[in-house]
């Protein structure tokens, strides 16, 4: 069954890890054997495995801070600094759709296309479809920027990731967004930008969901009310959400998983991809139907298969979510839903918008 995942680190891994994604798992692997780094010699995601998994399209990202955390690959002095990294990130999808693998896709008319040629039975050939989105907001100079990128494909922003970014207090962190952050919803909304609230602080999620009018999802976030913590959607928030006619992909990461799991220290030996099913269907019932929950595995986001369900031995593994929901008694067309056809309907929906992608 097609699959879209509502959020990959694709760029960040080929060029903060050293990663040749066109390369089998098991080959990377092999190349990281031996590193020191956490995280090494346990990749999950790259492209084979991907179409192997029939990963049709993806939310693929950039990703830069300047939120002054300091973490190693992620962090860096400023804005210009940070911009510049993510634009060393779209440089590389374009060369990876400079060799077949990848195809940026920009409107709806696009995303039509690519699903016919997959369903058509060209997806051992065919390049694998990519949305590109922005997690935090950082490389994001000023409004007049975004439209920049706006021209240069970019589709889906986050306004922070952790700490507190330019434009919005994200996860670990308490408080709305920055002024900044306000001018650059009202661009946003002017160039019809979608906003993903992953990452958000509660106030600033808040502000959000009441102030901006565009579409908005969450492409990577699980259920508070399952496991504990802020970097979780608390039901109202799933409510609201629900009301906004949004989607929310289930990410995959243990320590959204399990309540108390700790990263590094924690075994991954008790958590299955039975376990992510539980928060797609949490979703459900407080909707009382499939049509917002969905799948943004987040695989490889700074962790791998050490920190993944136990089960789950590579991204080819999210198919194991749909035979999971029919032993749920899910419908058919719940599976498809959930599987993809709710991104689909997101995406369809929010590009048909006057002033929306073109």
């Amino acid at each position: 069954m097609i699959v879209i995942d509502g959020h990959l680190d694709l760029s960040w891994n080929a060029l903060n890890w050293c990663r040749d994604l066109t390369l089998p798992v098991e080959e990377i692997r092999r190349a990281e054997a031996g590193m020191k780094e956490q995280h090494r010699g346990a990749n999950t995601v790259c492209f084979p495995e991907m179409r192997k998994g029939e990963i049709a399209i993806s939310l693929a990202t950039v990703l830069a801070r300047s939120s002054g955390l300091k973490e190693p690959l992620l962090d860096y002095p400023n804005q210009q600094i940070a911009s510049a990294i993510a634009r060393g990130q779209l440089a590389y999808y374009r060369l990876m759709e400079e060799t077949g693998q990848l195809r940026m896709l920009r409107k709806w008319q696009d995303v039509e296309a690519h699903l016919d040629e997959w369903r058509a039975g060209s997806r051992d050939s065919a390049p694998l479809g990519y949305i590109l989105s922005m997690e935090g907001a950082d490389p994001i100079l000023s409004p007049r920027d975004l439209f920049r990128w706006w021209e240069d494909g970019l589709r889906v922003v986050s306004l922070a990731h952790y700490g507190v970014s330019a434009y919005a207090h994200g996860t670990g962190t308490a408080g709305g967004l920055t002024p900044r952050g306000i001018d650059l919803l009202k661009a946003m909304g002017e160039v019809g930008m979608i906003l993903d609230v992953t990452h958000l602080a509660d106030e600033a999620f808040d502000h959000v969901v009441e102030h901006f009018t565009m579409p908005v999802l969450a492409s990577h976030h699980n259920c508070r009310a399952l496991v504990p913590g802020q970097r979780q959607l608390a039901d109202e928030q799933i409510r609201r959400l629900i009301e906004r006619d949004s989607v929310i992909g289930a990410a995959f990461d243990c320590w959204m998983l399990l309540p108390g799991y700790v990263p590094g220290k924690t075994s991954n030996s008790q958590i299955k991809v039975e376990a992510v099913v539980d928060h797609i269907d949490h979703v459900c019932q407080l909707a009382g139907n499939a049509r917002h929950a969905a799948i943004g595995s987040d695989l490889d986001g700074g962790f791998g298969k050490e920190q993944s369900p136990y089960d789950l031995e590579s991204i080819a593994d999210l198919q194991k979510v749909a035979n999971l929901l029919r032993k749920r008694a899910y419908a058919e067309s719940d599976v498809e839903a959930v599987m993809y056809a709710n991104w689909i309907r997101f995406f369809r929906k929010a590009w048909s918008r006057p002033g929306s992608a073109s």
